[in-house]
């Protein structure tokens, strides 16, 4: 369960840093509406990443959409020579960049 904290005790920061978690992020408050968020860096780079993710599915959808579907007999002939041997798994990050999403 996310803590809710006015930002005035921040004054404190040290015992408000001790409440975040992997798992619970501190959510401040400035007159009593949400404004800032303290997340775990941990947390913080694992949304990022699925954020990345599910824009790169999202843009790759569309893509489809407008051009086709890519069978997998196609996609060797598609990729960039000499990425075939490092192309292992559609859902790695590796693939992501090695097709152009990054």
């Amino acid at each position: 369960m996310p803590a809710i904290k006015p930002i005035s005790e921040l004054r404190n920061y040290n015992t408000v840093l001790r409440e975040v978690t992997a798992d619970t992020p501190v959510f401040l408050t400035k007159n009593g509406h949400g404004r800032f968020a303290i997340v775990d860096i941990r947390a913080y780079e694992k949304l990022r990443t699925e954020l990345e993710l599910m824009s790169a599915l999202a843009e790759g959808e569309e893509s489809a959409r407008k051009r086709g579907w890519v069978s997998l007999q196609e996609l060797p002939r598609l990729l960039p020579s000499g990425s075939k041997r490092r192309f292992r798994h559609p859902h790695s990050i590796r693939a992501k960049r090695l097709l152009g999403f990054t």
